[in-house]
């Protein structure tokens, strides 16, 4: 095992359930940048790997989803995760820059909300917040074509 994967192992065991989720955004968006690299060298390998890979933590998210507990919040993530995959598997089938960078950007929205959510949880003196209102709150959820509100 590497120095890193000792720490990204260290890190993970240590981290809330709202860490986890802000952690596989962000392996999704590294995922989708290395695939936008890939596209720009024409290594088309490296591209169908990293989007592959992203489309497995997508699936690994969708189906974690508790509609039970979760709602209307739970029932747009599922709706959310549904347009990415969809979209990502055009993309692999249909390679576009712009497609992958858009895929980038609506990930990073909703990843903000979950940064949010987090940021909540972690004030002593604040009450638990309502994890429905930071996801239902950003100015950047119109870009993610999903409607937020609750």
């Amino acid at each position: 095992m590497t120095t890193q994967q000792s720490y990204r192992e260290a890190t993970v065991r240590g981290a809330s359930p709202v860490e986890l989720i802000i952690r596989l955004y962000e392996q999704t968006i590294e995922d989708l940048r290395q695939a936008a690299i890939a596209l720009d060298q024409n290594d088309i390998g490296r591209r169908s790997d990293r989007i592959k890979h992203a489309l497995l933590i997508l699936g690994h998210l969708q189906n974690s989803l508790d509609f039970t507990r979760g709602g209307k919040v739970a029932e747009n993530l599922n709706n959310f995760y549904t347009y990415l995959r969809r979209n990502l598997l055009s993309v692999q089938f249909h390679p576009s820059k712009s497609g992958i960078m858009q895929q980038i950007t609506d990930v990073l929205a909703v990843r903000e909300a979950w940064i949010e959510v987090e940021r909540k949880e972690r004030m002593p003196d604040a009450t638990p917040g309502d994890p429905a209102s930071a996801l239902g709150a950003g100015k950047d959820s119109a870009s993610a074509r999903v409607d937020w509100s609750v």
